[in-house]
């Protein structure tokens, strides 16, 4: 019979051990996501964002969500907004035990990198860190966005060396700490006068630690009963083809044309594409005012009169699901289970050079590749990146920090056994203590 300090720890310590022992990690090799199984993973994901600052503290709801998901048939999440102080305990082995990986943006809305503006200070790497801090330590978490659709238009691509900028420092900040190699990247407006520059713009050059280690986008291209080259997404394959980094849809659905078929994700995940994407996430998993749901929590009230709803549309309950777009995107996923290569078969890594860095162009593209990037609190001018030269300093430029105030928990380089031992471990001096 347990001791009884040791049976009212033991329930959290059974938990901690599950989500670190069960779940194989995600890593980037070459093109391709693996799991530490050393399969291949391709990604169906959904958007969840209930509210706007952090799904993931909301355990029952959490549950609820996860099983209707593994109905559904998805195998992700990506989550826009957290708060790295909260309890993620709970969702996270949630969504662990339904075999569901979180895709997590590491900005928010007050340190997100602004277009018009760009900046790359120590504030924002402190905030990006806290939230590295926080979900490195679930093994469930896939990777990390730097950046959503920070670039809209050609003519703000001078906020590209920020977002590069992020993503050397959050690489370099992740090795430091000995956290797990979690995949760091950007996810970006599908938007035709930034392709492909800003695609190879992120992957190219000489320096590995300024590369990132994936590139998304948001595509909304596929409407109604389209199809792969009416779509554009041919155009899209072109520009994925011997790509040295994996890449993957981090938003589509397109509700232009009603119902939604999800037609697209027999192509993202069928023999046009699988070979070079990695996958797909649909925008979204709950119905509010944009009309994206997939599921309700309840018809839409007044929002004077309900505090558990916003914008009147409810955030928590049982998930109901909007038909007929979940039955049709559950029976496109039915059908769709590419097996990719193992891990061990595959070599072409070693023969994938980084893409060409792109040049200014008149009237569009307007950073050369070769520019250097900008350190913590440096600002670029224009002049100097269209021509590749050195960024200039500002008076209040803070030196390039790899280990900024934050804290966080060092586990995540360690093996599943090590993790589990060394947890339980601390855990078990820490209930001798008490």
């Amino acid at each position: 019979m347990l001791p009884p300090v040791f049976s009212r720890w033991a329930p959290l310590l059974l938990s901690v051990a599950h989500v670190f022992a069960v779940t194989p990690t995600i890593t980037a090799v070459g093109s391709k996501f693996f799991t530490s199984d050393g399969d291949q993973f391709y990604i169906k994901g959904i958007a969840y964002q209930l509210v706007s600052t952090d799904p993931l503290v909301d355990t029952d709801q959490c549950k609820r969500d996860a099983k209707q998901m593994q109905d559904l048939g998805a195998n992700a999440i990506r989550v826009y907004h957290v708060d790295p102080a909260g309890d993620h305990r709970g969702c996270m082995a949630a969504f662990a035990d339904a075999g569901i990986y979180l895709f997590v943006d590491l900005d928010d809305f007050p340190t997100q990198i602004q277009p018009d503006s760009p900046a790359w200070n120590q504030s924002q790497l402190a905030a990006f860190s806290a939230v590295m801090d926080e979900f490195q330590k679930y093994d469930n978490t896939a990777l990390f966005f730097v950046g959503n659709e920070v670039l809209t238009i050609a003519e703000v691509s001078n906020a590209a060396p920020y977002v590069k900028a992020a993503v050397r420092d959050m690489k370099a900040y992740r090795d430091s700490k000995n956290y797990r190699k979690i995949p760091i990247g950007y996810s970006a407006a599908d938007v035709p006068g930034l392709r492909p520059m800003l695609q190879n713009y992120l992957a190219c050059g000489d320096n590995d630690a300024e590369r990132a280690e994936f590139y998304s986008l948001n595509v909304y291209e596929w409407c109604g009963d389209s199809s792969y080259d009416g779509s554009g997404y041919a155009e899209l394959q072109k520009n994925a083809t011997g790509y040295n980094i994996p890449l993957f849809v981090s938003e589509t659905g397109c509700r232009i044309s009603k119902p939604r078929l999800f037609s697209d994700q027999a192509a993202i995940l069928g023999p046009k594409m699988a070979d070079t994407w990695s996958g797909t996430i649909v925008y979204e998993w709950i119905e509010e005012e944009n009309d994206y749901g997939l599921i309700s929590y309840g018809p839409k009230v007044d929002p004077m009169v309900s505090t558990a709803a916003l914008d009147g549309f409810p955030r928590s309950g049982t998930p109901m699901t909007v038909s007929p777009d979940y039955g049709n995107l559950k029976s496109q996923w039915a059908t769709l289970s590419p097996t990719g290569v193992k891990l061990s078969d595959y070599t072409a890594s070693a023969s994938i050079s980084p893409p060409a860095c792109p040049t200014s162009t008149p009237g569009g593209w307007i950073v050369n590749g070769n520019a250097a990037l900008p350190s913590v609190g440096q600002t670029l001018d224009s002049a100097a990146t269209a021509s590749g030269g050195t960024p200039t300093s500002t008076g209040s430029a803070s030196k390039p920090s790899a280990s900024p105030t934050g804290g966080g928990t060092t586990a995540g380089g360690k093996e599943v056994t090590g993790m589990c031992l060394g947890l339980l471990g601390v855990m078990l001096g820490f209930v001798v203590w008490l």
